[in-house]
């Protein structure tokens, strides 16, 4: 699929947009958006445009974040300008770091790193996000540092959701049917800490969502929204990106009832199910990439970072083993299952060595989420009640989080870590892997590495 053609015109000549933002540099760029810094000329808030080049991605980045517009874990939309015949502009809140930066920041600043309160914090931020979107039948698709953006306040909010999808087709059962989906209506704006089904959820989720309903309800403004916006007076939720390539969606996913595609998500975080092509998938996909995340935190590295697809399968293998019947019934149905295979993995080195300077019960919590069979994976809301975090040492207060000081741009000399998906036969993905053996099958062909 081919990006959209550049339009004649550019954000900075749409007057709707002008007389109410002062526009600066661009900040950002992928296949399908632009981010732009801006001030807003009537209390001089700084924000962030973006303008979104393709129709799916803006309709369901809008819908998602508008479901979950309560939630304190996700970027805040102030509102959104649409027209016929022009891109959609997104005004979002402006952060100007995300976890990827806070990563490589204690990794080459932070004497001792990130401490285990920290960490404990950052994960319990995550997970609440995480379980906001589960709770409301919304797949992310896309989960990963840079997607998860950090206010100077130490909130860290989910953030690039135009890979998301609604789940709601007939059949589809809820992560928790326990749980109640977020209130829809806009409470009052002097009471932001509206009810919200999160709070009920334990004296440390309870923490949580008081100290950044705090911190949110001085930064929310009572300027009268003009007519001009979608949904008059109300507040979404929405998300920009700074600094990845955008994956575009494959043609035949034109509403929330059409077939899932393979092809989502960032390499590094993608879950094995879809890197051999499933698009028979839910929750569980997040849960994958959450696992690598929360490994990331704890190592501050890269657990899979693979520069292919295959590539990607064979860390993992070499890691975890081979996928087999055994470990995940029903993988053999995957569509390219039995079009790629590798040799048998007699000794795999395990999370615990991957993992060998954390703790046992460090090593358990991702085990939970990298699990082979999706069913196995453990659930954002499971996670959040898990001994782990709930033990000493407490997750620290936001007040004690350290924020690096600026967004750190991906390093020239690393890996591609945020490229495209490519077809799975193509020289770049197999020169890059390794000696292979292809061979004829009725299903057209094999491909083995060893």
């Amino acid at each position: 699929m081919d990006p959209p053609p550049s339009k004649s015109w550019s954000i900075y000549t749409r007057k709707e947009i002008t007389k109410k933002y002062e526009i600066f540099e661009r900040i950002g760029a992928g296949a399908y958006s632009d981010v732009y810094r801006a001030r807003r000329r009537v209390d001089s808030t700084i924000v962030a445009l973006k303008e979104v080049h393709d129709y799916q991605s803006a309709f369901r980045e809008i819908e998602a974040l508008q479901t979950l517009q309560h939630c304190p874990n996700v970027i805040l939309l102030h509102e959104y300008f649409w027209r016929e015949d022009e891109d959609a502009v997104l005004v979002l809140e402006y952060l100007r770091t995300d976890l990827l930066s806070l990563i490589k920041e204690a990794k080459k600043n932070w004497e001792n790193g990130l401490s285990l309160g920290e960490i404990k914090r950052w994960m319990v931020q995550i997970l609440c996000g995480v379980d906001a979107c589960h709770r409301n039948s919304i797949v992310h698709r896309d989960l990963k540092p840079s997607n998860l953006l950090i206010s100077d306040d130490g909130i860290l909010k989910l953030a690039d959701f135009g890979q998301a999808r609604i789940l709601l087709a007939p059949g589809f059962e809820s992560v928790d049917d326990n749980q109640q989906p977020y209130e829809r209506s806009i409470p009052d704006q002097g009471d932001p800490s509206h009810l919200n089904p999160i709070r009920k959820q334990g004296d440390l989720v309870q923490e949580l969502i008081r100290e950044s309903d705090e911190l949110r309800s001085r930064s929310l403004d009572d300027t009268e929204r003009d007519g001009n916006v979608q949904d008059g007076d109300t507040s979404c939720l929405a998300t920009c990106t700074t600094s990845d390539i955008e994956e575009p969606f494959e043609e035949g996913e034109t509403d929330d009832f059409a077939p899932l595609t393979s092809c989502v998500g960032t390499r590094w975080f993608r879950a094995p199910e879809l890197l051999y092509g499933s698009t028979n998938y839910g929750p569980e996909i997040d849960l994958w990439s959450l696992g690598c995340i929360f490994a990331e935190l704890l190592s501050l590295e890269p657990l899979f970072p693979g520069n292919s697809d295959i590539d990607q399968l064979g860390r993992i293998f070499c890691v975890l083993g081979n996928l087999s019947e055994e470990v995940c019934p029903g993988c053999a149905d995957l569509p390219d299952y039995k079009m790629i295979s590798f040799a048998k993995v007699d000794n795999p080195i395990g999370l615990e060595a991957s993992l060998s300077i954390r703790s046992t019960d460090e090593v358990l919590l991702v085990k939970k989420l990298l699990c082979y069979n999706p069913t196995g994976r453990a659930t954002a809301m499971e996670l959040l009640h898990d001994k782990y975090l709930n033990e000493e040492p407490l997750p620290v207060p936001l007040s004690e989080l350290r924020v690096p000081s600026k967004h750190c741009v991906q390093d020239e000399d690393s890996p591609n870590e945020w490229g495209d998906y490519r077809d799975i036969n193509s020289d770049s993905e197999s020169d890059e892997f390794g000696p292979m053996k292809v061979s004829t099958t009725v299903d057209g062909f094999s491909i083995q590495f060893s």
